[in-house]
């Protein structure tokens, strides 16, 4: 039987709302994070009187306890007279240099000019900020109009510039190393001795670092960047 109802009843009545809910990123467990093809890494980055060199070594690994490669070139052409390093998750860092490239072109093809340092310091902050990228903390070298220019990116998008830094999990290594030989108006040729000794001071203690050196020599005619199996062949 039918009955109307109550002024009451319409008063405690709700329309069934279907709201959307907001999902979240699957969270990475530990588990998971060692699955990630890791460079593990130590990366240098060193001001010269003639521009900027970067060493970094050639091991990626999964976790940090298997060798997945022995041959990564961990240091990439990202500006036509800057360079950046490979530290942390390889998929997150190749995507962050691929970005960073991008917007790079963008910058000239709009502009008509190359980008500064400085902007792309900033830009490169603001990217491992707000980006997707999982775990990076790399080092940008470049030249410019208003000098030589390193600068450590660290994940949280925090941008500092020094004479010289290290970066990834044999910094606390290289860094004695570093401390001990480098010395202001270092040359290129003088300064690629100084990194690759900070490099391979690192990888006799750290598994996450090995198998050999990138050197990247940064002016203002350009990036050039050689790989070395032997230590013996830059020291």
């Amino acid at each position: 039987m039918y009955r109307e109802s109550s002024v009451e009843d319409r008063r405690d009545w709700e329309p069934p709302i279907y709201r959307p809910e907001v999902g979240s990123l699957p969270e990475m467990e530990e588990k998971d994070a060692e699955k990630v093809n890791q460079t593990g890494t130590t990366t240098v980055g060193i001001t010269t009187t003639d521009g900027v060199v970067i060493a970094t070594d050639m091991r990626a690994s999964l976790g940090g306890r298997f060798v997945s490669n022995k041959n990564v070139q961990k240091v990439e052409q990202i500006h036509p007279t800057a360079a950046l390093t490979l530290v942390g998750s390889v998929g997150g860092a190749q995507s962050f240099i691929r970005n960073l490239r991008a917007e790079v072109d963008l910058y000239e093809a709009r502009r008509g000019e190359q980008m500064s340092m400085q902007a792309l310091s900033t830009l490169a902050g603001n990217f491992a900020r707000g980006g997707p990228f999982f775990a990076i903390n790399p080092i940008l070298g470049g030249v410019d109009d208003e000098g030589h220019h390193v600068y450590s990116i660290d994940p949280a998008g925090g941008v500092m510039a020094d004479d010289y830094t290290v970066t990834g999990s044999g910094l606390t290594v290289a860094y004695g190393t570093l401390e001990r030989e480098y010395e202001d108006g270092l040359s290129n040729e003088e300064a690629k001795s100084v990194a690759a000794s900070a490099v391979k001071a690192a990888v006799e203690r750290d598994t996450g670092s090995g198998n050999g050196v990138f050197l990247a020599e940064v002016t203002e005619e350009g990036v050039d960047i050689n790989g070395h199996k032997d230590f013996s062949e830059v020291l």
